[in-house]
């Protein structure tokens, strides 16, 4: 499989776009892709880590472009018009055919991915704005919000896959695996964490050492941390080693600093899943327009601490700071509420969204009866199912040939690699199609019920043309399908209420 990034980093823009590209970039070299990273502008110790872990990177050429900018709020960051930027990525991306194109740009939209479309075989987008058109096969937005799931409607193509929220945020993998170690924090706040990512052009980190520098926090151990980047690294270093705090300097040791922190302060972005991700409560502070909603709707959601006013930030940070350093109660529903939000296998989950191409769909056959019975009358399958009493062997093949013979029905199985998935059904009538779907159970394709049903769902297209609307009945305590359909494009139409009656003897 051959992958191709289209990214930008430079001080203006920051590295977290960078970042959570490469880490994607990892986990798709694990499973043998080919990468390719095109920029324009990619700071030298970016290219450095490209070049350790031997990716390919194409330089755009920096010329003065006479063409207008664009429209767009983030334009500027692109430094030439979509057109010029399109026409140069496609020579750098000629010669050779590409399963997926990836673009984590602001600046990019729907003109551009049309403009190069005809280089991959399917375009990803990584986005956190919802600001603007695109023609994608795929978007994914790592962030929370409390309209996540409808933001989109009318900015994408009908048949794209949305991957929305922290179930999605590309984390490394030494997160995911300090994410099973860790508990909730309790007591008294010993270890404090200041970053502000990797960059930090206005300087947030110096107003947060100020506001430290005039509190009392005798006894407890300060990390800062900057990027090599960092416009003020030498007067940081310097204000840290007279206070006692220790600065890193673009460490490698990022989610051993966050585990074992007890309170973080620090802004939005990518670095907020990180910390999440390992129980971390922090005190944020918006610094980027980009950041404000998303800040608003995690502290809503008691994803963290978040102060409204952000006009004099060293003198927010030294009160709130002080009032959360004597609530650790608050503390621990923060770090209990972002350990239970985000599980580190967001990287996993896009990955096995982006490999769709190797399920098939196929129509169920007698052939297949006896795989088709254990797997419904397995037990996780009939505890999400209406009818939760094993089928017997006869009423199984009963109701397999109907289904067979029911021009009505669809019955159909996907495979991978000659191996089963999971079975998708289609019940319809007239112009609506009934779908229920599960994974084959113990098979090892977690993480792969959307892509099923995706797939399911271009089947019916292709084969049923009169099918206009496809709709799911869940039951209320199937959490799984919801989340599936919810993702999925799906929206609540009707809601079913239903009471028991027990009757007395």
């Amino acid at each position: 499989m051959n992958i191709a990034f289209r990214i930008d980093a430079t001080h203006q823009i920051g590295t977290g776009h960078f970042m959570r590209c490469l880490t994607l970039a990892d986990e798709l070299n694990k499973q043998g892709a080919q990468l390719r990273f095109v920029s324009r502008n990619l700071l030298g110790h970016l290219r450095a880590m490209l070049e350790a872990k031997g990716i390919e990177l194409v330089l755009l050429t920096n010329t003065a472009s006479s063409a207008q900018i664009d429209d767009l709020a983030h334009s500027a960051w692109l430094g030439v018009s979509q057109a010029h930027d399109a026409h140069d990525t496609l020579q750098a991306l000629a010669g050779q055919s590409w399963d997926w194109l990836v673009v984590d740009h602001y600046a990019l939209d729907v003109r551009w991915e049309r403009a190069v479309r005809e280089t991959a075989t399917q375009i990803m987008v990584i986005d956190d704005l919802a600001d603007r058109q695109h023609d994608c096969d795929m978007l994914l937005d790592q962030n929370f919000y409390t309209d996540m799931h409808t933001r989109y409607l009318g900015k994408v193509p009908a048949h794209c896959q949305l991957l929305l929220g922290p179930r999605y945020a590309l984390l490394r993998e030494e997160f995911r695996t300090l994410h099973e170690q860790i508990k909730p924090r309790t007591g008294e706040v010993k270890r404090l964490l200041v970053f502000f990512g990797g960059i930090d052009a206005d300087n947030y980190t110096g107003l947060a050492i100020k506001a430290l520098a005039d509190m009392d926090i005798k006894g407890m151990h300060v990390d800062v941390v900057i990027g090599v980047q960092h416009p003020y690294r030498e007067e940081i270093k310097k204000e840290c080693a007279e206070l006692g705090f220790v600065c890193h300097v673009q460490t490698d040791k990022m989610a051993e600093l966050m585990a074992a922190a007890d309170l973080s302060i620090g802004a939005g972005g990518s670095t907020l899943w990180e910390r999440c991700c390992l129980g971390l409560p922090t005190l944020a502070v918006s610094i980027a327009e980009n950041q404000r909603l998303l800040i608003i709707d995690a502290a809503e959601a008691g994803l963290l601490y978040a102060p409204t006013n952000n006009t004099d930030v060293a003198s927010l940070i030294s009160r709130h700071l002080a009032a959360l350093l004597e609530n650790s109660a608050l503390l621990k529903l923060i770090s209990r509420a972002d350990i239970q939000t985000v599980d580190g296998k967001g990287v996993i989950r896009a990955v096995n969204a982006m490999k769709i191409t190797e399920i098939t769909i196929r129509r169920a056959t007698e052939l297949d009866a006896l795989q088709l019975f254990e797997w419904r009358n397995h037990p996780t399958i009939r505890a999400v199912s209406k009818n939760k009493a094993p089928i017997l062997w006869q009423d199984h093949q009963a109701w397999l040939s109907a289904v067979i013979a029911d021009h009505d029905r669809e019955l159909l199985v996907g495979e991978s690699a000659n191996q089963p998935v999971g079975v998708v059904r289609f019940d319809n009538i007239e112009e609506v199609a009934e779908v229920s779907i599960y994974l084959v159970p113990d098979s090892g394709f977690d993480g792969q019920g959307k892509n099923l049903l995706w797939l399911a769902e271009q089947w019916l297209i292709a084969n049923q043309p009169d099918i206009q609307c496809i709709r799911a009945c869940v039951l209320s305590k199937n959490r799984a399908s919801m989340h599936l359909f919810q993702t999925s494009n799906y929206q609540i139409n009707t809601v079913f209420y239903q009471k028991v009656i027990i009757r007395q003897q």
